[in-house]
């Protein structure tokens, strides 16, 4: 993967099954400085009972539930306009549609970050695996590395609360994990309102910064409220390209443009 930080725009089920909706949603991400625009593959058929038959989030997982062929459609997409493809998977049956279309990354997320079969699975039949953390401990996420090639791994530190405040974010969990696997490249999966979190989180280190995105706020489902804007998204990534232009590395002496100054500045007002 690339060293520069990478934006994963988290479309999931905002569009509500519309393709042309999240097609849409795939451009602005694109236009405004996403590396990936990510979705989420799951059967409405495979679904445990649960407290999402009860509060309308299984009427939208309906409605926002993606065939294969959409998984195509999408994905050729997102490759005509120059952006990556990205899905999480909740199942081994996921991952294999996603296999099965050709997509060499995949998303693990922190509710199946200790599944052990799907991990394994993942770490067989993808180049590249991203893993959210959140729900599970530090010895549950030493034990879920131990079955992924760290080389093409990256983590993302999580806390899975929708939406996030910022005093519970626990960054320092990231700088944790950071210092216990210098190897692997860890990021942030940030679901605090604003890019602002994303921003710190830069600046300590995340290589991967993943938010929840949309084009409109009064879309219907939960994640449509919190999630960024276009606009949130390019100042994010204005923000990592700044970053990065001053990180490059100058050395210790004095800089050729200062030159002038050096020679001619010293000393010029006597007394």
């Amino acid at each position: 993967m690339s060293k520069s930080i990478t934006i994963i725009a988290e479309i999931g089920w905002n569009h509500c099954g519309d393709l042309e909706l999240a097609k849409k949603m795939i451009l602005e991400a694109k236009n405004n400085g996403a590396n990936f625009a990510k979705f989420q593959t799951w059967s409405v058929s495979r679904l445990k009972k649960g407290s999402w038959d009860n509060d309308g989030r299984k009427e939208i997982y309906k409605k926002a539930e993606l065939s294969k062929e959409d998984h195509v459609y999408l994905k050729d997409y997102c490759e005509e306009i120059g952006i990556k493809f990205l899905s999480s998977v909740f199942s081994i049956k996921d991952a294999e549609l996603l296999s099965q279309i050709g997509c060499k990354t995949v998303k693990i997320p922190s509710f199946e970050s200790r599944n052990t079969s799907l991990i394994k699975y993942c770490n067989e039949n993808f180049e590249n695996i991203f893993m959210s953390t959140g729900t599970s401990t530090f010895l549950e996420i030493e034990k879920s590395l131990k079955l992924i090639d760290n080389s093409n791994l990256t983590i993302l530190h999580c806390v899975s609360s929708y939406p996030c405040l910022p005093e519970i974010a626990n960054i320092k969990k990231m700088i944790a994990i950071k210092e216990k696997y210098p190897e692997v490249n860890v990021g942030y999966s940030d679901h605090i309102v604003g890019v602002e979190s994303a921003k710190v989180a830069v600046c300590l280190g995340a290589t991967t910064i993943e938010k929840h995105f949309t084009i409109d706020n009064n879309l219907p489902g939960r994640d449509n409220k919190f999630a960024i804007l276009p606009k949130q998204l390019k100042d994010l990534r204005d923000f990592i390209d700044l970053k990065e232009k001053m990180f490059i590395d100058h050395g210790l002496d004095y800089l050729e443009c200062e030159s002038d100054s050096r020679k001619n500045y010293q000393g010029r007002f006597d007394g």
